[in-house]
């Protein structure tokens, strides 16, 4: 068992097969010693646990476990291209798009779901930058979106 593995397993947490795209685009792809993901919705098992706006049909706290779970799937496409997430030396950059009430404002709190899962997993190479990003939609009527540049060797 590798240490991401064990740290995986200690966290409880497991990392699900890559989620099949819903459009035209592959889910990650690899530029140098980077991944790119694709924007990834929070799927369990090939469904939306909730939908609508935040601030509105989903809580807050609701759409940043949501972010934790969309995370999960975008480690899934960065280890199809990459083989394991044991090659993973840095998470570079998070893009999280929330799908906002008009009035709600909180979107880096929403975002921090996803970032705290990463520095869960990786620790101090799980530290990133990110932009957390208000929008009207998103695809399906997802919460929240997002995507993943990630460093490997």
């Amino acid at each position: 068992m590798s240490t991401l593995d064990a740290r995986l397993a200690e966290l409880g947490i497991t990392i699900p097969e890559v989620a099949a795209p819903v459009a035209a685009y592959v889910p990650a792809t690899v530029s140098g010693q980077l991944v790119f993901t694709a924007g990834q919705l929070p799927f369990v098992d090939g469904s939306l646990p909730a939908t609508g706006k935040v601030g509105a049909e989903v809580s807050a706290e609701r759409a940043a476990e949501l972010a934790g779970t969309a995370v999960l799937n975008a480690l899934a496409a960065v280890k199809s291209v990459i083989g394991s997430l044991d090659r993973v030396t840095r998470i570079v950059k998070v893009t999280g798009f929330v799908a906002s009430d008009p009035s709600f404002s909180g979107q880096p709190a929403v975002l921090n779901g996803a970032s705290t899962l990463l520095g869960d997993i990786f620790g101090d190479i799980g530290v990133h930058s990110r932009s957390a990003v208000g929008v009207a939609v998103l695809p399906l009527d997802a919460p929240v979106e997002v995507e993943l540049i990630v460093e490997f060797a």
